[in-house]
């Protein structure tokens, strides 16, 4: 037997361990996905903790990505999204939402993975690291998480604690540094349900111009309006700059397709489509045809949801009522944001305990800014008797602390 000779490699006295960069630990975990994933280890746990539709996707939509993939569009498309797909958003801005066309002009709009892609490439064509952006308080997790990935920091603005309406410019101008690049508005509001006015709109996006700052306004709620279609930034402020955020996921019970689209000034459209090249190169083109059909098909569907949301909202505060739980109002969206008693020092737990002795999964506050503490979010995208047991449950858990 031959013997082959051994290589010797030199021990090194310091050996390099590789290790994640520093940035993602930045990031912030989901508060709302702990309790979650509490609730997934329970069978049994109604689920209000997320808002996600209790919808299926519409037949007539599945069926334009089952054609579309069947005759052969299953390839790479334009990284801005197929001509085709931003066409129809231009429609529906301009049939939905009020806009002019040449506002809605096809060439400033960028599709993206859901409004959470849309989000992530804004921020990273504004934002260099170090800058911040002011972001609501409370306001969905994914404001400041996402500040964070692309090294920048979110710094939060208080909205009215009663209607979720915005902040004084005083306020804002306490608040605003040199390192202040945008501050972000996000109406209907997740997770207070507030849907700001036109004139508070024009008031944040003058204050924002008169500062030289960027609007991006998250309208991924639009279609949802209580009392009517929700004023965007973009029709009440047409003199800021602006990045419009929208998707599908909500408005079309598309969660799962993830399509969403930005509107944006040329130069900003253009940044942010490099950022799409380098994250994903495209949207899927099979889902851009469902979502073609989505946005240009009946919208019957899109209707007997917000009809069913604000069904389930009045059973809701009749509930909250007779309980004497305490709440903000919502006008749009799909969420109702509670107020707990003072006693109560940990939401979060009180969260974890509704799971563990209810059956109840709900967001906790504190998961949406130090101004959630306090608080609790229930969906209302769920069905009525669940959410009216949801909030019955919570009654009970607080009466018994309260023992």
């Amino acid at each position: 037997m031959t013997a082959h000779p051994v290589t010797e490699h030199p021990v090194t006295e310091h050996p390099v361990t590789a290790m994640p960069g520093r940035r993602a630990a930045t990031i912030p975990g989901s508060g709302i996905r702990a309790v979650a994933a509490a609730a997934w280890a329970r069978p049994g746990t109604v689920h209000l903790e997320f808002g996600e539709p209790a919808y299926d996707t519409e037949p007539h939509i599945i069926d334009a990505a089952d054609r579309a993939a069947r005759a052969g569009h299953t390839h790479y498309g334009p990284t801005a999204g197929l001509p085709e797909f931003r066409a129809a958003v231009a429609t529906k801005l301009v049939r939905d939402n009020g806009w002019t066309e040449q506002a809605a002009d096809p060439a400033h709009v960028v599709v993206t993975g859901g409004g959470t892609g849309a989000l992530f490439a804004a921020y990273s064509a504004i934002l260099d690291d170090g800058d911040e952006i002011l972001v609501p308080d409370p306001g969905w997790p994914n404001f400041s998480a996402i500040a964070y990935s692309v090294s920048a920091r979110p710094v939060g603005y208080p909205v009215d604690p009663a209607t979720g309406g915005p902040p004084p410019p005083e306020t804002l101008d306490r608040l605003k540094t040199g390192k202040t690049r945008a501050i972000l508005v996000n109406s209907p509001s997740n997770p207070t349900g507030a849907v700001w006015t036109a004139d508070q709109l024009a008031a944040v996006g003058e204050w924002a111009t008169g500062n030289g700052l960027w609007v991006i306004s998250d309208e991924c709620y639009d279609r949802l309006g209580f009392d009517g279609p929700p004023a965007g930034m973009a029709t009440s402020s047409p003199d800021t700059r602006t990045v419009s955020i929208f998707s599908l996921s909500k408005s079309y019970a598309m969660t799962g397709w993830r399509l969403g689209y930005a509107v944006a000034p040329p130069d900003l459209a253009a940044a942010m489509t490099r950022v799409q090249e380098a994250m994903a190169s495209c949207v899927s083109t099979v889902g851009q045809f469902a979502g073609i059909a989505a946005l240009l098909g009946p919208q019957d569907s899109v209707d007997t949801m917000r009809a069913a949301y604000r069904a389930t909202r009045d059973a809701a505060v009749a509930t909250c009522d007779q309980l004497g739980l305490d709440y903000v109002q919502p006008s749009g969206a799909f969420y109702l944001w509670l107020r707990l008693p003072d006693r109560i020092g940990d939401a979060q737990r009180l969260a974890f305990d509704l799971v563990e002795r209810r059956g109840i999964a709900v967001a906790p506050g504190p998961a949406f800014g130090p101004a959630g503490a306090g608080h609790l979010r229930v969906s209302l995208a769920a069905t009525s008797a669940d959410v009216t047991a949801g909030l019955a449950a919570i009654s009970a858990e607080l009466e018994e602390g309260a023992r």
